[in-house]
C-alpha cells in the first residue's frame, strides 16, 4: 500500500482565500507587472507587523541579503563574518560583492552563531589589519541567536549587523521580531517557508534612505530622466504585484501557521523526545521561535540516516540539518573560526516533517515509523 506523501514543508494557502482577493484585484486593475498597490502595501504591512520603519519587497531573500551587503558598503576584498551552519543562499551574496566570507561556528545552546567564536574572529582580523565590514547572522530553523551578546560585540567594534531571518519570520527575541534587531533584516517567502509567495523576499531596516536606495538598485538603477539612463549598476530584483498579493494574503494567517508549527514541535517532543539519544532543538527562555522546522539530534544507536531512510520508505519527507558552509566544496578554501560544534549538529541532526497541512493522523504515522526504529534496537 502506497500512502499519501507527507512533505517536509510545503506551501499552505489560506482557507479563507485571502491571497486570491489580492490577486483578483491586481488582475481587475491590470497591475500584473512588477510594482503596484500590492507591492506597496505588502511592504507597509510587513514593516508594521515587525515594527520596522521601512521595507523593500524583492524577488528573493538572497536578493535581500545582496542589497543589504551593498547598502553596507561591502566591496572587493572586504571581510564578512557569516554563520557557517546555514543554507548557501546566506553566503553566496558575499561572493557577488567580491568580498571574502569567514565562517563562524555555532553555539550548542542555540544552534546559531557563537558570540565567543564571533569575537575571536573579529580580533583575529583586526590584528591582520582587515577589520570585518559586516556580520551576517542566521536565525536557524526559526530559533533566535543569543542576540544581546552579538549586538554588544558588533556595536563595540562598530561592525554592521545583518540578520538572515529567512527561516524565522514571526519569531521573537525578548519580544522583538527577528530581522529588526540588527542594522538590516531579510525575510524569505520561498515555497517551503512559514508563509510563501511562491518565491520572494523582503529587506527591512530603520535606515529609510538606504531602503529607498535598495529599491533603486533593484529596479535596474534607472535614473530620474525622460530617457533610459543608468549611472549605477542595477539589478532586476523587484517583486511583482501578483506575488506581493499572495504575500498580503499569507500575512493574515502567519499567526495560525506559527501556532500549528508549535503544535507539531510539541507533538514530537511529547512522543519521541524522551527516547534514548534524542534531543530536541534548543528553545531558550528568551526565545519565542516560529518552529519553522522541528529538528532533533540523535546521539545513540539510531542515526539520522536511519530515520530519513525509514521515513522515505513510507513516502514521508525529512532531511539532514544544513551542511555547514565551511564543509562545502565551493567554500572550503575560506577561513573558519570555531571548534566544530556546527559539524556535530550536522552529523547528528535531522529535520522532521513540519508541514502545517499535516493532520494529527499524519503525525501519528510519522512517529510510528520512528518508534519502530527504537523497538528494533
Amino acid at each position: 500500500m502506497v500512502h499519501n506523501k507527507i512533505h517536509l514543508a510545503s506551501p499552505h494557502m489560506s482557507d479563507e482565500g485571502y491571497e486570491m482577493q489580492y490577486i483578483r484585484e491586481a488582475f481587475d486593475t491590470n497591475w500584473i507587472a512588477p510594482l503596484g498597490n500590492n507591492v506597496n502595501e505588502f511592504e507597509n504591512e510587513l514593516a508594521a507587523m515587525v515594527n520596522s520603519k521601512s521595507a523593500a519587497a524583492l524577488t528573493s531573500g538572497t536578493a535581500a541579503i545582496h542589497l543589504a551587503l551593498k547598502a553596507t558598503g561591502v566591496a572587493d576584498g572586504d571581510i564578512v563574518l557569516c554563520s557557517s551552519l546555514t543554507f548557501s543562499a546566506s553566503a553566496n551574496p558575499i561572493i557577488y560583492q567580491n568580498a571574502i566570507p569567514v565562517f563562524i561556528d555555532s553555539d550548542i545552546e542555540t544552534w546559531n552563531l557563537s558570540p565567543f567564536a564571533l569575537e575571536k574572529a573579529i580580533k583575529k582580523y583586526i590584528r591582520m589589519g582587515k577589520k570585518p565590514k559586516a556580520v551576517l547572522i542566521v536565525h536557524l530553523y526559526g530559533l533566535t541567536a543569543d542576540m544581546d551578546k552579538v549586538i554588544e560585540i558588533c556595536q563595540r567594534y562598530n561592525i554592521t549587523l545583518i540578520e538572515d531571518a529567512a527561516e524565522s519570520l514571526g519569531a521573537l527575541y525578548k519580544g522583538k521580531h527577528t530581522g529588526t534587531l540588527g542594522n538590516y533584516g531579510i525575510f524569505s517567502f520561498n515555497g517551503n517557508k512559514i508563509i510563501t509567495t511562491s518565491g520572494g523576499g523582503m529587506l527591512v531596516s530603520n535606515y529609510e534612505e538606504n531602503i529607498e536606495k535598495a529599491k533603486f538598485w533593484a529596479t535596474q538603477s534607472r535614473d530620474q530622466a525622460r530617457h533610459y539612463q543608468h549611472s549605477e549598476l542595477g539589478f532586476n530584483y523587484r517583486m511583482s504585484n501578483i506575488v506581493a498579493g499572495i504575500g498580503r494574503g499569507q500575512l493574515k494567517v502567519l499567526d495560525q501557521r506559527i501556532k500549528r508549527k508549535r503544535e507539531i514541535f510539541e507533538f514530537y517532543r511529547r512522543e519521541i523526545g524522551y527516547f534514548d539519544g534524542v534531543e530536541m532543538m534548543p528553545v531558550n527562555d528568551w526565545n519565542d521561535p516560529n518552529y519553522w522546522l522541528s529538528c532533533i539530534t540523535l546521539n545513540g544507536k539510531v542515526r539520522p540516516l536511519d530515520v530519513i531512510i525509514a521515513l522515505e520508505k513510507e513516502n514521508i519527507e525529512s532531511r539532514p540539518v544544513w551542511k555547514p558552509m565551511h564543509m562545502q566544496p565551493f567554500f572550503a578554501g575560506y577561513d573558519y573560526i570555531g571548534e566544530g560544534v556546527d559539524e556535530k549538529i550536522f552529523d547528528d541532526g535531522v529535520c522532521l516533517p513540519s508541514d502545517t497541512k499535516m493532520s494529527d493522523s499524519d503525525l501519528e504515522r510519522i512517529v510510528g515509523v520512528i518508534k519502530r526504529l527504537w523497538e528494533r534496537r
